[in-house]
């Protein structure tokens, strides 16, 4: 687990040294283990390194070929690395290291581009070869790769944070990714980011840039959410997932020369993964869990049900209960932090969290995923019941945090334009290999909306302390079973109803039959004190005013009565419009 950067020329001049050591400066937190840097002609590949496999000097990247010159940069994890290396043994490949990032620079030696279909885990990287920059991402966008392409010149890294850094990014407002963000809770899909100049590739895509610029954008993995040939009971589909995650679980952890923990939410998917570590024998398991302040709404921790899986298990529990003065405290940190603008609640606490956790052990396993691979939201019975309408008005009914009214009467008229996210997400419901409407949102859910959503939000703060977070839930081959089965075996019990048969037994009965959870923050949700100070002064400094992003009436209306004012799925509008604007005074 790293952070990556490169700048790649196309007008005959030399790599910006000096930009590069500014975008690994700001890298530094993902690999606080070590730095390296690479030349090549009109190429320069940089590299901050978190050392999870293979501890010694020999994994140090940029990674060379010194036969054929050709160079990776690479930030994940290959968890089947151990059988690629004897096979590409076999081929006669010669290694000199023991770790996961050899393999891929060898099997793209072996395989060329096609070496990404054969690699499973989570990753980004980049490969030159003297030539051209071949970039990939793994299928469900787990690791984060963002790219800028002006002035003669193609850069890439970890964040846009680095790319800022570099220097020469438009950082105008994009309005088709700001239509996205305030109807889709932050999620902003790829290829876009809230800034015209920055981009991001897509999951399970490739990008080869050659000498003159050109772009070549290829996708080597998209999933199909179809019943088999062969149909299955629902004994069978439940053993079948069962021995699945059993698998995805080992692999995360027996792929490391660390110590690896979990983050016990108290929640059923959470709570599944310490039954199943402690099923492959894990000595001294180690579990950490977050709580906050209550609000006379609702709690602020889930302790009542995560202590009883720790204590089930014997595993070494940590717990950290944060005032909501220090939540307010180190807000600006947790911002600082986000790659891009995040509206979750939990965002903060996953920093916090992750501060604690770092301490002790450098990978963790979490349960992000589960929700929307297995059907877990309260929303998707809605949208199954709900069956009139076409798939996008069944959607956007029980989904949308705006409709397109309100999003022009929130921005200023040089950000309005057509209903963009309705386009997108109608496109991405419409397209094939999907046998029902829950089919449709199950795979959109898991494919585009998770990845710039929970996945990039646990990524960004398990980074920022440099720990590792992996995801089982989000395995491929798990995905692709689960994608098959039949929804009903999904949204039954209320939802996830294959993997609470699972637990039974497993974990607690009250973990399993209590009503659905979300990491509680509820200072953010329901908006008051000095919480409420804190937003109305971002959204009535001069920065913002100044700006011109939002209509005063709008920003008015809403702090007025900051507690009236929800989504679709409970979220806070105000905390939605003083996120971004903050997000953008801190990054912009």
């Amino acid at each position: 687990m790293c952070g990556i950067a490169g700048e790649f020329r196309f007008d005959g001049t030399a790599p910006d040294a000096a930009a590069m050591a500014r975008m690994l400066a700001k890298l530094e937190r993902r690999g606080p283990d070590a730095e390296g840097q690479h030349a090549d002609g009109p190429v320069r590949l940089g590299h901050r390194r978190l050392s999870i496999i293979d501890l010694s000097s020999r994994s140090h990247q940029p990674m060379v070929d010194a036969a054929t010159g050709t160079t990776l940069v690479f930030n994940g994890t290959i968890y089947n690395y151990p059988e690629l290396r004897a096979e590409l043994i076999e081929c006669g490949q010669a290694f000199h290291s023991d770790g996961d990032t050899e393999v891929i620079l060898r099997a793209w030696l072996e395989w060329g581009d096609a070496c990404v279909e054969r690699l499973h885990g989570m990753f980004a990287f980049a490969i030159w070869n003297r030539e051209t920059l071949f970039l990939a991402r793994d299928r469900l966008g787990i690791k984060p790769l963002y790219y800028s392409d002006n002035q003669g010149r193609f850069r890439f890294a970890s964040t846009p944070q680095a790319l800022l850094a570099a220097g020469g990014v438009d950082t105008g407002l994009d309005a088709v990714a700001l239509h996205h963000l305030f109807t889709l809770h932050a999620v902003v899909p790829a290829p876009r980011t809230v800034f015209n100049g920055i981009r991001k590739l897509a999951p399970g895509t490739t990008l080869t840039v050659n000498a003159r610029g050109e772009f070549r954008h290829t996708k080597y993995w998209s999933l199909k959410a179809q019943r088999p040939a062969q149909p299955k009971s629902e004994a069978e589909w439940t053993e079948a997932i069962h021995e699945s995650l059993r698998q995805a679980v080992k692999k995360r952890i027996e792929i490391a020369d660390v110590k690896v923990g979990v983050l016990l939410s108290g929640g059923l998917d959470s709570s599944l993964l310490v039954a199943l570590l402690a099923e492959q024998g894990v000595p001294d398991l180690m579990t950490f869990s977050v709580g906050f302040e209550d609000q006379p709404e609702e709690r602020g921790n889930e302790f009542e049900y995560s202590d009883p899986v720790a204590a089930m298990y014997g595993t070494r529990h940590h717990k950290f209960l944060i005032p909501n003065p220090e939540v307010l405290r180190r807000m600006p940190e947790a911002v600082d932090a986000m790659s891009e603008p995040m509206f979750a609640q939990d965002a903060v606490a996953f920093y916090l969290l992750s501060e604690q956790v770092s301490k002790t052990v450098k990978v963790v396993q979490s349960g992000q995923g589960a929700d929307e691979v297995f059907g877990g939201y309260f929303w998707y019975p809605r949208m199954a019941a709900a069956t009139s309408g076409s798939p996008l008005e069944r959607f956007r009914a029980h989904y949308f945090d705006r409709d397109h009214d309100e999003f022009l009467e929130m921005v200023n008229p040089a950000y309005h334009g057509p209903d963009y996210t309705t386009q997108t997400i109608a496109s991405h419901l419409s397209e094939p290999f999907a046998d029902d409407f829950i089919d449709q949102v199950l795979r959109m859910d898991t494919t585009m909306l998770i990845t710039d959503d929970p996945v990039k939000r646990v990524d960004n703060m398990t980074m920022a302390w440099g720990l590792e977070a992996r995801v089982p839930f989000l395995d491929h081959q798990l995905v692709e079973l689960a994608a098959s089965m039949p929804p009903q075996l999904k949204l039954a019990s209320e939802g996830k109803h294959v993997l609470k048969t699972i637990a039974r037994g497993l974990i607690p009965d009250a973990v399993i039959d209590r009503k659905k959870g979300y990491f509680p923050m509820p200072a953010l949700k329901y908006v008051r004190g000095e919480f409420l100070t804190f937003m109305q002064d971002i959204l009535n400094s001069q920065a913002c005013r100044e700006r011109g992003l939002y209509h005063r009436a709008y920003v008015n209306k809403l702090l007025d009565a900051p507690e009236q004012h929800h989504t679709r799925i409970q979220g806070s509008k105000l905390w939605h419009l003083a996120l971004l604007e903050y997000w953008l005074q801190r990054h912009a």
